[in-house]
């Protein structure tokens, strides 16, 4: 345990604890009130152009979240990914284990659909996505998310989450929706926070209680005022540490390793490991804003974080071509080593000119993920091999610069709101090629070849990509009638690698009373493939046929092999949005949304399925010279995707018992299917009936996998010294597919699950608080996972339930403000 897990939460409560002694008496007289939880007045920024619109008047769907929002979220290890997933009704952040880069990057979805079709903002300004590609995970495999986990949850003013395809007012990737996530910019006073948690959990499989994934977070933050007429500078840091947790079972030794003396003496014990991985993070921001004259205002923001974590691999036995005996005589389990960093910085002027109000900026953003490996081999070396690699690195940037301009323009008795705008984007991408131990052939004959768990990038395979992207926009907007409002946008975009598409979009609100309307939405959106699902190459292990350990690689469509297997250029993802709903408000208590949608998706971009046919490994030897290749996938517009859903949301507000409560209730429902797929090329047809462009696996990925069905109901009650939480969500059910060929398709469905979380919050002064809670504190599991999934009793719950495989997490914390 490092010396921040050690010492930070007795640190902080000893801090609390003499601030408390220091203001106790001032706290005790003053009798504050309740403040008012609604958010539905809101003027919202995200989904319009126009300068009035609320959460229930806005023609599409928002939810707006506040911190107060995310605190009582109860996020481990301060996860903003995790707190999103328990407050939003149509948002999916699962958990991973044994996955890989995925152990490093956890993925999100909205509505469903792939994490890559979410754009995400900051302060209204594109943030950028991973470097990494999830290669080895189930839900979202194959896409290059937003890591959500990049920005500091304490650095949240409020967060506007737009359930709608937005691409001609913001740009590709909108197709699910946006997220947009606002800065705090208060110019005075500060707030220093502090938790620790721990999950605590009665483990079947095993028969034991275990105590584990300790978590510590703190953060601090301050404001200070800069020039007059509203200038501020507002700053803050966070860290983040989070142990391990463990729910492997007990190893029954799988039938196709070898049953010797040495191997067998491992059966009954835990040589697995199946939980969160380790990680360490530290972040740090900053927003200001500075009058530079009349009209004229500066501004500035940034985001810089960095992150180390450890993942675990499938074990080695002894006695295993995986093994050598003279390194590891007890056999071992590789770790992955993963270094994350993410730069955000944007700088530019806002004013007025005339009657334009314009909005000028330049952004830059990156991501750099170095993999390694530790507690490995590269078998071929024999036991001259290192058993500490670096695999490969990977780096993405993005550059931005934007203009925006806007104007109230009056035609007849109609003001109009009118805005246009220009954006330029550069984006590059390159990979480095890893130790040359990690890829090299040794002189061992018929030896596994390259690092167990991951060989490393060869220099044949690193990829120094870049794009250059043109848009431009317009959005018109007005109260047709005192009844009607309408919304317009149009864009058109540029890629030069993709040549050039146009979106566009309308919406509408049409209220019947003043307390009811209509609202709907019709678009059509694109996301061009990244430029890291065009170059990138990764290898790994993972399940093959009969379930034992097969080294693949995932090559991109430029690569000669997946050429000769019939891949083919990368083309847009290009969808059709459609969306009606409906709200409700009665008197100042009770509020209510109802949403439906369609999103059809042409040419979407997944990975094929991992083709491993017999006769794969010896025609790659044979044709391309590239020796120990089990296993292939390659990125493919393969599918034609349809895309069903509804949300619910329902609020109802009152005082009581001397302070506000507040009943919020949420249903989702989303289900994907599949329209279209499109034949496997010849040359991989003829490979065997096996090898299929896009089968079995990769249908559950996009159509099963993820739940389809969310609901939560959550009440809080708010007084001047308490605040009081409970939250119960029911996590839909999902199901796994295994196709390890010949017929052989393992198959499960994992149960819907009741999670119940619930946290208690002391206000002691004005100043300081202080909380206790937790999450699933029924101690819930997924369903029990089948033989042939379970890997031998190894792997007894799957990860892809969202109730996760953890159990019961608690936790405390304690907040100052000044």
């Amino acid at each position: 345990m490092s010396q921040y897990r050690k010492h930070a939460l007795p640190m902080a409560i000893a801090i609390a604890l003499s601030v408390f002694d220091a203001s106790v008496s001032e706290a005790t007289a003053q009798d504050a009130q309740p403040a008012s939880a609604s958010t539905l007045d809101q003027i919202v920024v995200t989904g319009t152009r126009s300068k009035d619109r609320t959460v229930l008047d806005s023609p599409v769907p928002i939810d707006v979240l506040t911190p107060e929002d995310l605190r009582a979220a109860g996020a481990v290890n301060g996860e903003l990914g995790q707190a999103l997933a328990a407050l939003l009704p149509s948002f999916n952040f699962p958990r991973q284990s044994n996955s890989g880069g995925s152990d490093h990057v956890r993925a999100a979805q909205l509505r469903g659909m792939s994490p890559d079709q979410v754009l995400v903002l900051v302060n209204g300004k594109r943030f950028h996505t991973s470097a990494l590609v999830n290669a080895d995970t189930k839900i979202g495999r194959g896409t290059t998310p937003v890591d959500f986990n990049a920005i500091p949850i304490s650095s949240i003013k409020r967060i506007e989450v737009l359930r709608d395809g937005a691409g001609a007012q913001y740009g590709s990737d909108a197709i699910a929706g946006v997220v947009n996530i606002i800065l705090d910019d208060a110019p005075e006073g500060g707030e220093v926070t502090a938790s620790y948690g721990a999950f605590h959990t009665d483990f079947k499989p095993t028969g034991r209680t275990i105590t584990d994934g300790q978590s510590g977070f703190a953060s601090a933050k301050f404001g200070a005022r800069l020039g007059g007429d509203g200038g501020f500078v507002r700053a803050g840091i966070e860290s983040n540490q989070h142990e391990p947790t463990n729910r492997a079972g007990f190893d029954q030794i799988p039938s196709w390793e070898n049953q010797s003396p040495a191997n067998l003496a491992l059966q009954g014990k835990r040589n697995y490991a199946a939980g969160d991985p380790q990680s360490e993070n530290y972040s740090g921001w900053v927003n200001a804003e500075l009058p530079l004259a009349d009209n004229v205002r500066a501004y500035a923001f940034g985001i810089y974080t960095q992150r180390r974590t450890i993942g675990d691999n499938y074990f080695r036995y002894p006695d295993s071509d995986a093994n050598v005996p003279a390194i590891y005589p007890d056999g071992y389990r590789p770790e992955s080593q993963g270094y994350n960093r993410d730069v955000n910085l944007t700088a530019g002027a806002r004013g007025r000119i005339g009657e334009w109000d314009y909005d000028g900026s330049l952004t830059w953003g990156g991501n750099s993920f170095a993999y390694d490996l530790r507690n490995s081999v590269n078998v071929s070396l024999g036991p001259d091999s290192p058993t500490s690699f670096r695999i490969g690195k990977y780096e993405g940037t993005q550059s931005t610069a934007n203009l925006d301009l806007s104007r109230s323009v009056e035609w007849g008795t109609t003001l109009y709101t009118v805005a246009t705008g220009a954006e330029y984007r550069r984006e590059t991408f390159r990979t480095y090629a890893g130790d040359p131990a990690s890829y090299e052939v040794g002189p061992v004959a018929g030896a596994p070849i390259g690092a167990q768990a991951g060989g490393g990038l060869t220099p044949q395979d690193t990829a120094n990509l870049s794009r250059h992207v043109g848009a431009a926009y317009l959005d018109i907007s007005a109260d047709l009638t005192e009844r009607l409002f309408a919304d317009a946008a149009a864009r058109y975009e540029h890629y030069n690698d993709f040549g050039s598409a146009w979106t566009g979009k309308l919406s509408g609100r049409y209220a019947f009373t003043p307390n009811y309307a209509l609202r709907g939405a019709i678009s059509n959106n694109i996301r061009a493939p990244s430029l890291s699902q065009v170059g990138f190459e990764s290898t790994s292990t993972g399940y093959g046929a009969n379930g034992e350990l097969v080294q693949g690689r995932v090559l991109s469509v430029n690569n000669p092999i997946a050429r000769g297997l019939g891949a083919t250029p990368l083309q847009p993802e290009k969808s059709r949005n459609i969306s009606l709903g409906f709200t409700a408000r009665l008197g100042e208590h009770f509020d209510a949304s109802l949403d439906v949608y369609r999103i059809d998706v042409d040419h979407r971009v997944t990975l094929s399925e991992t083709i491993a046919t017999d006769g794969l490994e010896s025609y790659i030897l044979a044709n391309y010279g590239v020796p120990g290749v089990q296993s292939v996938a390659f990125f493919t517009n393969a599918v034609d995707t349809r895309t069903r859903g509804a949300e619910l949301v329902a609020n109802y507000r009152h005082p009581a018992y001397g302070g506000n409560l507040t009943l919020t209730g949420t249903y989702s429902y989303n289900r994907t299917s599949i329209r279209k797929v499109r034949d496997t090329p010849p040359q991989l047809a003829a490979l065997g009936a096996d090898a299929v462009l896009f089968g079995l696996e990769e249908r559950n990925t996009l159509t099963d996998a993820a739940p389809r069905q969310r609901g939560a109901l959550t009440a809080k009650w708010d007084a001047p010294r308490w605040s009081l939480l409970g939250r119960l969500t029911r996590q839909g059910a999902t199901t796994r597919v295994f196709d390890f060929g010949g017929g052989f398709v393992p198959t499960q469905t994992y149960a819907a699950r009741w999670q119940l979380d619930a946290e208690v919050e002391w206000h002691a002064t004005e100043r300081l608080s202080l909380a206790i809670g937790g999450q699933n504190i029924t101690d819930q599991y997924p369903t029990r996972s089948i033989a042939d999934i379970a890997y031998a009793g190894n792997f007894p719950y799957d990860v892809i339930s969202p109730i996760g495989v953890n159990g019961a997490y608690w936790y405390g914390r304690v907040r100052y403000t000044f």
